[in-house]
């Protein structure tokens, strides 16, 4: 049985002292015997013997033959992987001392022992198959263990990937993990529960280990794992999990250095963990995840097809989202407060997805909509006290939604409102045009009383509001099933009709006031009637 902790290894297969190694002089590996060469590794100059050396090193074999020299007394080895540290442990194996292999030094050791041609060509058991012992029966079936051995390969390159180490922990962590799920027999069945203790049971242990990696293997893992079967679920816990875990600390932690700026980093993650996303179903993201990351990719300036993509998954969730997931900052300092431009494609996904959903006779949603709709008039209201919003921006999301999106206009009103008290430099030709986007026939009484007394409108549309409140007070009269109330109201449509072109808004305004106070007097005495002939029916 392979001990997993350490996994004792020597050349005679038997106890011995383990040299000691000075990091700054030359030094004899036994006080009783002198050294002849010197064997200078990144700086640091170690005395040896040869014989040990060249036993089991074809490497070092080959270097000292071709010299031709039979006193040569010094070697220079040159991108010794794992540097000084890994060579000083090939050499006490060479000398037949106790190394112990673990899963923090056999990356250092396969890879040494490659570049010193330690095989079994010199010598039995030796050092390259050690190690690969050592990875067989230990490393990859473990999926900790793989995880730690892949993360020491960092700086192995590319001699780590080319004798297969990194590819076989990637798959061993995949193996695994696809495992671990079978065997432990957390089904969607088992996690379908109200218990927030066995949900969190259900969540793999291993999400938080792969935190751990550098992105571009990562993401070789992630796609290991889809090929292996694990479950999808479990792989945007991951991701989601990566994602909050790596752009934090990123540029930070050493063990994800991969040369990079910070900038240039927090790009390359974003990039390709969304591109990691691609291949999940839409729902399986939450929107606060998806959210999270657009920020991150518009603050890094991610390639514009991956905040595409994200802004795709949001558009088919639009309503679901909440005001405070828009209101995403602008990056650029000479620009509005917010990001317009972004919710605004995000809006034009939406729009797509329902024309897909009617082109296809799928049930259409009237629902889904309308939550749309109070969503973005909300944001129009938040974002309409910017004072470098333009008018072009805030009109082009104003008028995206069909009409049937709003039942009633006063949210959009309010958001109108708002903009023409933030902007009042925009000419009446502009404010026209701005409240032309406010269907007047779907405003509330109170929206319609307020816009008739509000001096930010302009006139044409204050006489807009009084007429559509004039028709509707003419209707109410007419409906009231009084006969007096009836030809009252016929006489107020004889007198006064729709605003006739010859007559300027400003006479329009007041005549159609004066006429909404008389109708309102009159529909206030019909109440009063019908309030005592229900009385007197009662008594």
């Amino acid at each position: 049985m392979v001990s997993d902790e350490a996994f004792p290894s020597s050349a005679g297969g038997k106890l011995s002292i383990s040299p000691h190694f000075s990091s700054s002089i030359a030094k004899r590996i036994f006080s009783d015997v002198a050294g002849d060469i010197t064997i200078d590794v990144d700086g640091q100059s170690i005395l040896l013997h040869k014989f040990p050396l060249i036993s089991r090193s074809g490497r070092i074999r080959r270097m000292v033959v071709s010299s031709r020299n039979p006193y040569l007394s010094r070697l220079e080895l040159f991108d010794v992987p794992g540097g000084s540290q890994a060579f000083e442990l090939a050499a006490k194996f060479c000398y037949g001392a106790i190394v112990e292999i673990t899963t923090s030094n056999v990356a250092g050791l396969r890879c040494v022992a490659e570049y010193l041609e330690m095989t079994e060509d010199y010598k039995e058991e030796n050092l390259v198959a050690r190690t690969e012992a050592y990875l067989t029966e230990v490393v990859v079936r473990s999926l900790e263990k793989s995880v730690q051995v892949i993360c020491s390969c960092e700086e192995l390159h590319p001699l780590a990937e080319e004798i297969g180490i990194v590819g076989r922990c990637v798959e061993a962590i995949a193996f695994n993990a696809s495992k671990d799920q079978l065997v432990s027999g957390f089904s969607r069945l088992d996690c379908d529960t109200s218990s927030e203790r066995v949900k969190l049971g259900c969540q793999e242990w291993w999400v938080e280990d792969l935190s751990v990696l550098r992105i571009d293997l990562y993401e070789r893992v992630v796609t290991a794992m889809r090929k292996s079967g694990v479950r999808s679920d479990s792989i945007v816990a991951s991701i989601i999990h990566y994602a909050q875990s790596y752009l934090k600390d990123i540029g930070k932690n050493s063990s994800c250095n991969s040369g990079l700026v910070p900038a240039e980093e927090h790009r390359v993650a974003v990039e390709t963990l969304v591109a990691l996303l691609v291949s999940e179903e839409i729902s399986s993201v939450p929107l606060t995840f998806l959210f999270g990351i657009l920020r991150m990719a518009i603050a890094v300036d991610a390639p514009l097809p991956c905040r595409l993509e994200l802004e795709k998954r949001i558009g088919s969730q639009l309503e679901m989202v909440t005001l405070d997931d828009l209101l995403i900052p602008s990056q650029q300092t000479s620009d509005s407060l917010f990001d317009v431009d972004t919710v605004l494609r995000i809006l034009v996904n939406f729009m797509q997805k329902i024309e897909e959903e009617d082109a296809d006779e799928e049930p259409f949603n009237h629902d889904c909509v309308l939550k749309v709709g109070r969503l973005l008039d909300s944001y129009l209201a938040e974002i309409a006290s910017d004072p470098q919003l333009k008018l072009q921006k805030f009109m082009a999301m104003a008028e995206l939604l069909p009409d049937y999106a709003r039942v009633v206009d006063d949210g959009l009103y309010r958001a109108v409102d708002l903009y023409l008290k933030a902007h009042p430099s925009l000419t009446e030709s502009e404010s026209n045009r701005l409240c032309k986007l406010i269907d007047c026939q779907k405003l509330s009484e109170d929206a319609a009383d307020h816009a008739a007394q509000n001096d930010r409108v302009p006139v044409q549309m204050a006489v807009r509001v009084l007429h559509a409140e004039h028709l509707r007070l003419r209707t109410a009269v007419s409906s009231g099933g009084a006969a007096e109330g009836f030809f009252y109201s016929q006489r107020m449509i004889g007198s006064s009709g729709a605003p006739s072109a010859a007559v300027s808004p400003r006479d329009n305004y007041a005549s159609l006031r004066r006429e909404n106070r008389e109708l309102k007097l009159e529909i206030s005495r019909m109440r009063v009637r019908l309030s005592d002939l229900e009385k007197e029916q009662g008594s």
